[in-house]
């Protein structure tokens, strides 16, 4: 969720051109990260929870290219991206070694 926050900080700067074109889509795929997490929580099988989880890694990959693309445009500076980059690669990182854990479950069932 602080991933969210802070795309929606730096989506604020953006031009208002890109109100309904980029920072619609960069907001949405940072909400969809955290959203799949928890609907995927309420699944009642390890099978579906892990097919969610696999839905917020592929939003965090659409949201990294989203953000390419912002900064190629120069709506975000190097900086901003490169940290944006570090939270996307930890959550990632994060997202696969529970889905592993859970496919161990699954495994071991």
């Amino acid at each position: 969720m602080d991933l969210v926050e802070n795309v929606f900080q730096l989506t604020a700067s953006f031009p208002n051109s890109e109100k309904y074109g980029l920072i619609d889509r960069i907001k949405r795929s940072s909400i969809s990260v955290p959203s799949n997490i928890a609907e995927g929580a309420g699944r009642t099988s390890n099978k579906d929870f892990s097919r969610f989880l696999s839905i917020s890694r592929g939003s965090l990959n659409e949201l990294n290219t989203q953000l390419i693309i912002g900064y190629r445009l120069n709506f975000i500076e190097n900086e901003q991206l490169n940290e944006l980059e570090i939270i996307i690669n930890e959550i990632q990182k994060m997202i696969y070694k529970f889905n592993t854990g859970l496919e161990t479950k699954k495994n071991q069932s």
